[in-house]
């Protein structure tokens, strides 16, 4: 066998295992088993994505011939990258996803459903290796649907109650809006087989207005699942009510195959010109704006989930960004800078994966250890500061763009390719990337106080009585995840040119490997700027040791001294600490335009009206587009669910009607049309 069907041998061999475990759930069998599976599924993809990189991309399979419709599956590198960086975080959520906590959740009392999760996962990640690699319309919208199902029993198998199916139920409404779209673009070019060929070929006759029309369309699908503008408010719902494990699958592989799509369609498909100059320009605008708000909202959020959740679409939002600059330098010519952003997007995704992982796992051990999943003082750090602990730390270190982590460097080569806007031709185009340049700086910063308070606040403090040490599972997946991250980052110099063997899209073959001189990283030329990950992890360290060595000789000349609190001489107690409301008030306030805070008091009496008993204070930021465009959407849904929720009267004669009827309709509209 050769090496290259190697490949798709491995990617059919955890294929049949995520389908097994699929089989298991569904009949009933132990979750222990079909988790499992899911882990073999997904070793096996690794081992794939791997022989794929380093042999250029996978053969091409047909999978199905009816008359002139061919279903085939390729990966191609760009695939394959993203699929094997997401295989770590995914490994190890399919172990932990569905597992029982030590202690019960107080607002979720119906616990987790693993049989349900193993059937979830499974069908959600056989839906995602078909969007990677097949090539053709209607298989990639069957396995989009596929992605998205699984997302969603995945999240209700989590939680089950009202919560869970609200968040559920406002899930799979924007999900299917985005469907929906995606649909209509397919449908609307009327190609026969819907190959990516023909479609291509096909938008190469259309003129500019449909040919925007359909990119925009497939933007608004994509957009969906990646959290762009207005849609990242369905994240924070959806991985506050689920698992870190689960929002590990969110936030890897199907975010991951979502941004591939849209690549594909906008850099594959598209003909270059003024609409890609128009839709580099629209991307650029929605990446920027979705990134901000989503860091904006991240920063108040007290829900280590929550947190995270938004930080995703703040992620998607800057890998659309670079998309955004592919687009745009494409239009005006410049080949090779259009493939660099193309690879900022690919190294940012590969990287936010890994992070996003490492602190989702850490959420599952702060609530395996506390039973609630708030950013709070209690001290965790010290449960378990070498796996938990530093897992977190480098995890949100790369999520904060900071040294040496791979987040540190793929931030900084999107803003490389962003201070390349001298080369565009025309004035508007370089104002609208330096605009862009700004927008990233502010998320940068905002990101940085993010983490810093989510690591701060939610890692350290005062010890809480009753907490215990996380379970190993936890930790173990929490280091296994941040090791990762510096890894990366070191890795790329040898990593980078695998992606120069049969690339997709073109001229990754030239640019890829000039992304590397010598042990230097440089955006194409080492004159225009240069970093060194090595230099990083091995300088870092040693600046930091003349810190250390004074704080030691310090402690060891005169011990730790403990005092009292001071706070302006006002009487403060022994265990106070700063909370994750004190941390972001002051951005709260700052940003008040945008946050429009409110807050609500509820007064609980006794027997008697004159007498409070308790005091319940809430103070939240209101969302932007659920009270306007969302919630007025799914009210409508749940009334026409409620109207035709009559058709199930249990009368044969009432269905019969109703095939009557539409029988009719059928041969009306064949004798009309």
């Amino acid at each position: 066998m050769r090496t290259i069907d190697a490949t798709l041998f491995w990617f059919a061999l955890a294929a049949g295992l995520w389908a097994a475990a699929a089989a298991f759930s569904l009949l009933g069998l132990g979750p222990r088993q079909g988790r499992t599976l899911l882990a073999c599924g997904a070793a096996a993809s690794a081992t794939g994505a791997v022989l794929g990189l380093i042999h250029g991309g996978s053969a091409t399979a047909t999978l199905a011939s009816l008359g002139g419709f061919r279903l085939r599956f390729r990966l191609d590198v760009a695939a394959l990258w993203l699929i094997g960086w997401s295989m770590l975080p995914t490994g190890c959520a399919v172990l932990l996803g569905g597992v029982r906590a030590r202690f019960p959740r107080a607002d979720a009392p119906s616990g987790p459903h693993p049989g349900r999760w193993v059937f979830g996962a499974a069908l959600g990640l056989l839906g995602a290796l078909g969007v990677f690699g097949l090539h053709n319309g209607a298989g990639l919208f069957i396995a989009w649907e596929a992605m998205t199902l699984g997302g969603v029993l995945i999240l209700l198998a989590d939680r089950s109650d009202d919560a869970g199916g609200r968040a559920g139920f406002f899930m799979l409404t924007l999900l299917e809006i985005g469907a929906g779209a995606l649909l209509l673009a397919l449908a609307a070019l009327s190609v026969s087989g819907l190959s990516f060929a023909a479609i291509a070929a096909r938008l190469h006759t259309l003129g500019f207005w449909p040919v925007l029309m359909f990119d925009l369309l497939i933007a608004a699908g994509a957009g969906a699942k990646l959290g762009l503008l207005p849609f990242y408010e369905w994240f924070p719902e959806a991985y506050g009510q689920a698992r870190g494990s689960s929002g590990a699958l969110f936030s890897g592989l199907f975010l991951n195959a979502a941004w591939f799509v849209l690549a594909r369609a906008l850099l594959d498909w598209t003909p270059s010109g003024t609409v890609s100059m128009t839709l580099g320009v629209i991307l650029l605008v929605l990446g920027t704006i979705s990134a901000i708000l989503s860091i904006l909202f991240a920063l108040q959020e007290d829900d280590w989930r929550r947190l995270l959740g938004y930080s995703t679409a703040e992620n998607a939002g800057l890998a659309v960004v670079a998309l955004g600059a592919a687009l745009m330098f494409r239009a005006q010519g410049l080949p090779e800078l259009s493939a660099l952003a193309f690879l900022v997007g690919l190294m940012h995704l590969a990287g936010h994966t890994l992070a996003k992982g490492a602190l989702l796992f850490a959420a599952d051990g702060v609530h395996d250890c506390t039973g609630s999943f708030a950013i709070a003082p209690r001290g965790l750090l010290r449960c378990a500061p070498g796996t938990l602990g530093l897992g977190a730390i480098l995890g949100g270190m790369s999520l904060a763009a900071m040294p040496p982590t791979i987040g540190f460097v793929s931030e900084w080569y999107l803003f490389q390719t962003i201070f390349h806007d001298f080369a565009l031709h025309t004035q508007g185009a370089r104002i609208a990337l330096a605009l862009a340049g700004a927008g990233v700086a502010l998320t940068a910063a905002l990101a940085l106080a993010t983490f810093v308070k989510l690591l701060g606040v939610g890692l350290l403090g005062p010890r809480s009585p009753g907490t215990v040490t996380p379970s190993r599972r936890y930790r173990f997946a929490t280091l296994v995840n941040g090791l990762a991250v510096p890894a990366l980052a070191l890795a790329l110099l040898w990593l980078l040119p695998w992606l120069a063997a049969n690339p997709w899209p073109r001229l990754l073959d030239r640019v890829a490997p000039a992304l590397v001189h010598g042990a230097l990283l440089v955006p194409l030329s080492a004159g225009f700027a240069f970093i060194s990950p090595v230099m990083l992890v091995v300088v870092g360290p040693l600046l930091a040791l003349p810190v250390v060595g004074v704080v030691w000789f310090a402690i060891g000349r005169r011990g730790i001294r403990r005092v009292p609190l001071w706070s302006g001489g006002l009487p403060v107690a022994a265990r106070n600490a700063t909370t994750a409301l004190a941390f972001s008030n002051a951005m709260r306030v700052f940003y008040g335009f945008i946050y429009r805070p409110r807050t609500t008091t509820r007064r609980d009496y006794g027997s008697r009206r004159y007498f409070i008993q308790a005091l319940r204070f809430d103070y939240a930021q209101s969302a932007i587009f659920t009270p306007l465009l969302f919630r007025p959407a799914l009210t409508l849904i749940a009334r026409l669910a409620r109207a035709f929720r009559r058709l199930q009267s249990g009368f044969l004669n009432d269905y019969l009607t109703v095939l009557g009827l539409l029988l009719i309709a059928v041969f009306a509209v064949v004798f009309f049309y």
